[in-house]
């Protein structure tokens, strides 16, 4: 069961950390259309302002999720680090969200609001897929199983050593 077993056993890892990640990505998509829908009722700005509003305080619940839900069992020796990447690749992901949503008013005029939340919601969708690579790639990166093995083997005391990491 060697060679079949690994791969089952990386197939189930990847499910699980998939289906974390949208339970995180869920809330912070009504999160997100929630306050695009309310800044959009309350407010006279525009499609693509209000839709930038929302997208950073979803940015800021998604950070809060994935950090202490869906990523708790990553490396948190460099959180500077991971912000910072975080926040960088939210920013991608915040462009590719914003301009589908102001090609579709500002291109195709398509600004009633449920055309607003269909573009929404779809470039939503599109930067999620984004994120999860890079989140998952760069921004919270699994330990390496050679160091994650020889910190369970040294006890409790080496794991609240500081690594020295070499990029």
């Amino acid at each position: 069961m060697g060679h079949g077993s690994s791969g089952e056993g990386r197939l189930r890892r990847l499910v699980h950390e998939l289906a974390k990640f949208g339970a995180v990505g869920g809330a912070g998509l009504l999160v997100n259309l929630g306050v695009f829908n309310l800044v959009r009722q309350v407010t006279d700005l525009q499609v693509v302002r209000a839709s930038v509003i929302a997208t950073v305080v979803a940015i800021a619940f998604n950070y809060l999720g994935f950090r202490y839900f869906a990523y708790r069992d990553r490396d948190k020796s460099g959180r500077t680090r991971e912000l910072t990447l975080f926040l960088l690749f939210s920013v991608v992901g915040l462009v590719i969200e914003n301009g589908l949503l102001f090609l579709a008013t500002y291109g195709f005029g398509w600004d009633s609001p449920l055309q607003s939340n269909v573009f929404k919601f779809l470039g939503i969708g599109v930067a999620t897929l984004f994120r999860f690579w890079s989140y998952r790639t760069w921004v919270f990166r699994a330990i390496p199983v050679r160091e994650a093995e020889s910190v369970l083997a040294a006890g409790p005391r080496a794991s609240a050593a500081p690594r020295q990491r070499v990029f």
